[in-house]
């Protein structure tokens, strides 16, 4: 009769422990499923595309355009990750990357890295960064004042490299490269004016 007991004690204690142990189960997977999804998910990437920069190079390189990725990831590694993959530009040639204030008058700017195209005129940089909520700050008549870094623009490193494409001794001569020579604009996000592509 003991062991009959012992039997239905043990029975009943392994089926209530069975219940409370469902219980516990579906209430953690309840409480921990949104921070699961969450770190799954993680932060959304958005694209968006650059064009040329000014009517010369439209009509020079007609199917000049790049495409950009930006994975927010500031909160979570302390910098996010851009990615540009450029094409329909000139074979073998270096182009300097920058964040601007405009993507016009340019403004404000923070060079971000460069590439060289390849032999099909393709090209493309990744670079890890402050993007989306990069900006410049500097003293103006004693005050200082902040520029936001909304936009994108490229140009061609070397000032010769841009030759074909305008009158001789007409290529614009700008210091948009590391050794501060550079020559024209060659794409752009003036796409978005007179917004910014980026937030």
């Amino acid at each position: 009769m003991t062991k009959f007991k012992n039997f239905v004690w043990n029975a009943n204690a392994k089926h209530r422990l069975k219940r409370c142990g469902s219980a516990l189960g579906i209430f953690f997977t309840a409480a921990l499923l949104p921070i699961l999804v969450a770190k799954a998910e993680g932060p959304v990437p958005f694209r968006f595309s650059l064009v040329p920069a000014s009517a010369t190079i439209a009509a020079c390189l007609p199917n000049a355009a790049a495409a950009v990725t930006v994975i927010p990831g500031e909160d979570s590694r302390g910098v996010d990750t851009l990615d540009l993959k450029a094409e329909g530009l000139p074979p073998h040639t270096g182009f300097s990357v920058f964040l601007t204030e405009s993507a016009v008058s340019v403004g404000a700017v923070q060079y971000i890295g460069d590439f060289t195209t390849n032999a099909a005129g393709r090209g493309s940089m990744r670079v890890d960064s402050i993007i989306n909520e990069a900006f410049s700050s500097t003293v103006v008549n004693g005050a200082r004042v902040r520029s936001e870094l909304n936009h994108i623009v490229m140009w061609f490193s070397d000032p010769d490299a841009d030759n074909f494409c305008f009158a001789p001794g007409t290529g614009p001569i700008t210091p948009f490269d590391g050794d501060t020579q550079a020559g024209a604009a060659a794409l752009s996000s003036q796409n978005f004016l007179p917004g910014a592509p980026l937030p």
